[in-house]
């Protein structure tokens, strides 16, 4: 049998003998066979974690040669237990966090930083004298428990506060609004929106400026993934500096975001266009990804000189040991290139 003549007779069996015979010019390519990888975020969608979902979106990730699944994080979900358990390829965490591996002697590290600052805040009413850590002497301070062997015991040695202070945060608002008083945590973008909403203008505090400055937006690998995945997670890395840029830059820049957050609100309904369009306001307007190193080396960009600080802040409260082999927590080369500078 001839090939037209097999196509025909193809044709007819499908039910389209009817229609124009289409015959192909040249061999038909097979497509190219994508590499799967897996990462998971420290909780549910939203804009803080828009450019890992504009790169999917956008296409920058199939481009790269790359199939992505991207899971979300939540509250009954560990990121970095499923890392160690062999669940993901790659998880959401924070420099503080890959110093802990080393600490525990875990082969895992960090091999990238969306966020130079940390966007953790600590809130307080308008017109009560907050101008500064300094000033929190005395006041009630409502945090939960992770910040309290984190960064609350560089900020409490640090500035003279007190454990007497803390409070628990429950993660409602309501013990912060019934007293002018109260001071509480939160994300930049998330809960000093939900303040505004209840028609008070928030006082915020950024952590990062206390002097414990942790990289957050962080992502995390084993060694041994890193070692045997080099050259996949090396496409990884850089197609998702190039959603964070195209991300921050969003419609201005010529970039449409709008299918990122659809992907968005789809794992977390919860996220309204008001919302999204606040969290990334305010990850500009602090430079959240674009500050520091990242100003010159790109988005995602560490340095040693900032892991050396971060880890004397950790060493100096007990967090970490002063001894530990801290150069063991990061990897460099994956990022750096200039991605999204400027």
């Amino acid at each position: 049998m001839g090939v037209q003549r097999f196509i025909v007779s193809r044709r007819a069996a499908l039910g389209l003998a009817g229609g124009p015979l289409l015959v192909a010019a040249g061999p038909v390519r097979a497509q190219p066979r994508l590499d799967r990888v897996s990462f998971v975020t420290n909780w549910r969608a939203q804009a803080e974690h828009g450019g890992f979902y504009q790169a999917q979106a956008a296409g920058l990730y199939r481009a790269a040669g790359l199939e992505v699944e991207l899971r979300s994080g939540g509250p009954q979900i560990n990121p970095a237990q499923l890392l160690i358990g062999g669940r993901v390829d790659m998880a959401m965490g924070n420099g503080l966090a890959a110093l802990g591996f080393v600490r525990e002697g875990i082969p895992f590290l960090c091999i990238g930083a969306i966020f130079q600052k940390d966007p953790v805040v600590l809130i307080g009413h308008p017109g009560t004298g907050i101008d500064g850590f300094a000033s929190l002497k005395g006041r009630p301070v409502l945090i939960s428990a992770e910040p309290r062997v984190t960064w609350w015991p560089f900020v409490r040695q640090r500035y003279g506060l007190s454990d007497d202070q803390v409070r628990p945060y429950t993660f409602s608002l309501a013990p912060f609004l019934a007293d002018r008083r109260v001071v509480q945590q939160g994300y930049l973008g998330s809960e000093p929106f939900s303040i505004r909403e209840q028609g008070v203008e928030p006082v915020l505090l950024l952590v990062h400026d206390s002097g414990f400055q942790d990289y957050g937006t962080t992502i995390s690998i084993g060694r041994a993934t890193l070692a045997a995945k080099r050259e996949v997670i090396q496409r990884f890395v850089e197609a998702s500096l190039a959603g964070w840029d195209q991300y921050l830059k969003g419609p201005a820049g010529g970039f449409d975001t709008a299918p990122a957050n659809r992907l968005i609100r789809a794992q977390n309904p919860e996220m309204g266009d008001a919302l999204l369009a606040y969290g990334t306001r305010m990850m500009n307007e602090q430079g959240i990804v674009r500050s520091g190193d990242a100003a010159t080396l790109g988005i995602g960009a560490m340095t040693e000189a900032r892991w050396a600080a971060l880890h004397a802040a950790a060493a100096e409260v007990g967090i970490v040991p002063a001894a530990m082999d801290w150069r063991r927590a990061f990897d460099l080369s994956l990022v750096n290139a200039g991605i999204g500078r400027g």
